[in-house]
């Protein structure tokens, strides 16, 4: 079934001749550009769009697995705070993003003279909460998404990185940033800073599917129940750290790690 659905990909993206894609360098993303370049080659280009809330450890990652590939990788700078209906962080927040993340992907498809921007959404994704899909869909014919036309899961895109020999097969999501932060809580720079490096700090310490939620100044960790003794180990270390980064009470929630919590009062 995966194999059939994979040359459906093969030929949908064909069939649009030269294409870009919205690049992350997450399992989505890398996966498709991987397709992409195998069947079009040089009229495909993956292109991240920089915003502030996409951590530089996903940057990284992005130029790594982009090299990995083959596939020529471009980065483009936006500062998403500057367009009020995002910084101030409305639960349509993702849609308005997307938007602009989208209209700047636009401006380089039309520069570059290629037919598409090809996104990496799946089936699996339709049954959360995604304002940004809105946005999607309003693009119209300069976006396609072919995980979602050929109803693509989530757990068959890994299967498919996986065949495809992805070291990006078993990545973790990490959504951008400004999911950290509770809804109508004006979104900053520096709010946004002192995450990615409370965050970057646990990785290093060996944490890998963690999330530091901000509550003005409260920092709430989400790490797997399983992960909790060893994190506690270190609570003394943790929290001079994060002090340290301006945080005024640090906590651990007791549910643990699950994605989108932020959405649970919605």
């Amino acid at each position: 079934m995966v194999n059939e659905k994979l040359e459906l990909i093969k030929q949908g993206i064909y069939e649009k001749g030269s294409v870009l894609i919205a690049f992350s360098g997450g399992v989505d993303s890398a996966t498709l550009a991987s397709i992409a370049y195998d069947v079009l080659g040089n009229n495909a280009v993956a292109v991240t769009v920089k915003i502030h809330s996409f951590p530089e450890r996903e940057m990284e990652f992005a130029r790594k697995i982009a090299a990995e590939i083959g596939i020529e990788h471009r980065v483009i700078y936006l500062n998403e705070l500057s367009v009020p209906l995002i910084s101030e962080n409305s639960s349509n927040r993702c849609y308005h993003c997307k938007k602009e993340i989208l209209k700047t992907l636009k401006s380089m498809k039309d520069k570059l003279g290629f037919n598409v921007i090809l996104e990496g959404s799946n089936s699996s994704d339709l049954n959360s909460y995604r304002p940004g899909k809105r946005a999607i869909d309003e693009a119209g014919d300069d976006v396609y998404s072919p995980f979602i036309e050929f109803d693509v899961s989530k757990g068959e895109i890994r299967q498919i990185a996986g065949e495809l020999g992805l070291s990006v097969a078993d990545k973790h999501p990490s959504p951008c940033l400004a999911s950290r932060f509770p809804y109508d809580d004006a979104l900053t720079e520096e709010a946004i800073k002192r995450v990615e490096m409370a965050e970057d700090y646990l990785i290093k310490l060996g944490f890998q599917e963690l999330r530091v939620r901000d509550h003005r100044g409260i920092a709430r960790i989400e790490i797997p129940p399983a992960d909790m003794p060893a994190l506690l180990q270190m609570r003394n270390d943790v929290v001079f750290y994060m002090k340290g980064l301006g945080f005024s009470y640090i906590t651990l929630d007791m549910e643990g790690f699950r994605s989108g919590s932020m959405d649970e009062v919605l």
